[in-house]
């Protein structure tokens, strides 16, 4: 991240609208002057909790497998002394093991509720609790039953990843219904700091609210562009971030002159209590592909290539073939009973065959069930005219007519697309991915939108399960871009479980 500043960017009032002629900081802003949020003082607790979960999750693990160690009389005994050993034990092990995952970083705040991190320190900590019981038994010469040590250590890292997953979505529903949040102040030109509001104000889950902006060389009330309030002076975020009761301080792009200032200001708000966080003029990414490497003192951000390689990749081919087709066998009663529905209605052809654009740019035929009238393509441009609907990217209409009665909860709840399934098979589609688009919206592309047909079209993807249909043309590209960019296995895995909950949901469907 370039913390520099220049004379341009201090001064980019082109981005402010100032609404009066009021002068000074503007802490009379409403947001401002609001009490600090209760989040501060239940994140201190957040660590607390999960050591509970943990310590709840690692005993019934330890119940359990002494229930099924007693319940299997066939099982050979370990040990003479079975229930005195198991009683010694057990507590040690629970302790042990919190205090690994301790050690670990498990109950560090970062990690709490978004990324893969959390899960990764807890199952890394239950291979080390694993190791220390085995060794710890074998020198001190320690008699436990093997067959409870192993039912244990199984079912405990499988609690406590249950456990912590329960517990991330309490605190992501808490967060996105307006509680836990933080209180947030972003310093920097007004263009980077209405990018990273964006970015906090998009992901809810991330419990940031942000109460204003800190503009260097900003002299009197105003807002960014985006209508974000201008609180005062990059010079002044020390004492605006104490008035305006932040809890943490954003620093974007251009918010300080040089890397001696920003060391004595952070140091000057940690000892206020407010932490301090640095966002990088780089954004959706993954942390994957960023690596932070010291070099004399300086943090320098490594940024990796883009993985639409790895998207095309035999591992995902064979997953798309082997899902696929356990799909097409457990959906194949929904497959008939649609048929049959689409076929008795009109009279019309089943399926609808359009012309869609896949991986390169090649086009291929994509199959879905029809849910319209038979001429629907004729009168699409007449009803978008009289509609005053957009004809560009992702063009949808809401109440069209052209549907059909089976058609509409077909689309409620996805089934049309279900013979996309055999396109996947086929190897024009993947299971996860863009949404397929037809020639004359490719066509439109630029070059940096053009990046999606570098990987197969989806039957879903990042833009289906985060809205779908109410999206914005800008925000469905942008995750389409992340995917594109930032592909992984455990990507793909947690979108189609969210597949299942958004069109159980029927969020933005129609």
């Amino acid at each position: 991240m370039d913390m520099s500043t220049s004379t341009s960017e201090n001064h980019d009032t082109h981005q402010l609208h100032i609404p009066g002629q009021r002068r000074g900081p503007s802490l009379d802003d409403p947001r401002a002057s609001l009490p600090r949020h209760s989040a501060s003082r239940y994140l201190r607790f957040l660590p607390v909790l999960a050591c509970v979960v943990d310590l709840v999750a690692i005993s019934a693990a330890e119940v359990s497998a002494a229930a099924v160690r007693l319940l299997l009389p066939a099982m050979p005994a370990d040990s003479t002394d079975y229930v005195p050993h198991l009683l010694a034990a057990g507590p040690v092990v629970a302790v042990g093991w919190i205090l690994i995952l301790a050690l670990s970083g498990a109950y560090s705040r970062s990690v709490f509720g978004v990324g893969m991190e959390e899960f990764k320190r807890v199952l890394t900590s239950s291979v080390v609790a694993a190791t220390v019981v085995g060794v710890g038994c074998y020198l001190l010469r320690f008699e436990l039953s093997r067959g409870w040590s192993f039912l244990t250590l199984l079912l405990g890292a499988l609690f406590l990843l249950l456990g912590r997953a329960t517990l991330r979505i309490v605190v992501t529903r808490a967060r996105v219904s307006g509680r836990l949040q933080q209180r947030v102040l972003i310093v920097g030109t007004p263009s980077h700091v209405d990018e990273i509001n964006g970015v906090l104000t998009r992901e809810r889950r991330l419990g940031y609210k942000t109460v204003g902006a800190v503009v260097p060389g900003a002299s009197g009330a105003a807002r960014t562009r985006r209508g974000l309030h201008v609180l005062g002076d990059a010079r002044d975020v020390v004492e605006l971030a104490t008035a305006s009761q932040s809890d943490v301080v954003f620093f974007a792009g251009g918010s300080v002159e040089s890397a001696s200032a920003l060391r004595h200001t952070a140091a000057e708000l940690e000892g206020a209590g407010v932490h301090v966080v640095l966002a990088p003029s780089i954004t959706d990414i993954s942390g994957e592909r960023i690596k932070v490497r010291p070099v004399g003192g300086l943090p320098l951000i490594h940024v990796g290539k883009p993985r639409s390689a790895a998207a095309l990749a035999r591992m995902k081919r064979t997953s798309d073939i082997i899902g696929s087709s356990l799909l097409i066998l457990a959906f194949s009663p929904v497959l008939l009973f649609a048929a049959i529905k689409v076929r008795r209605f009109d009279g019309g052809p089943i399926l609808f065959r359009q012309e869609r654009i896949g991986v390169g740019g090649e086009p291929f035929g994509c199959f879905k069930f029809r849910t319209m009238v038979v001429d629907a393509e004729a009168k699409l441009g007449a009803l978008l005219r009289e509609q005053n609907a957009d004809h560009g990217l992702f063009a949808k209409l809401k109440d069209d007519p052209r549907i059909t009665r089976p058609g509409t909860w077909m689309r409620r709840y996805s089934v049309d697309e279900l013979p996309q399934l055999f396109n996947v098979f086929k190897g024009d589609m993947s299971l996860i991915g863009p949404r397929p688009q037809v020639a004359h919206e490719v066509a439109q592309y630029d070059d940096t939108t053009a990046r999606r047909l570098r990987v197969r079209p989806g039957m879903t993807g990042l833009w289906q399960v985060s809205g779908r249909s109410d999206l914005t043309v800008e925000e469905a590209i942008r995750l389409d871009l992340y995917y594109v960019d930032n592909w992984s296995m455990m990507q793909d895995l947690s979108i189609l479980a969210r597949t299942f909950r958004a069109v159980l949901g029927s969020d933005g469907a129609y």
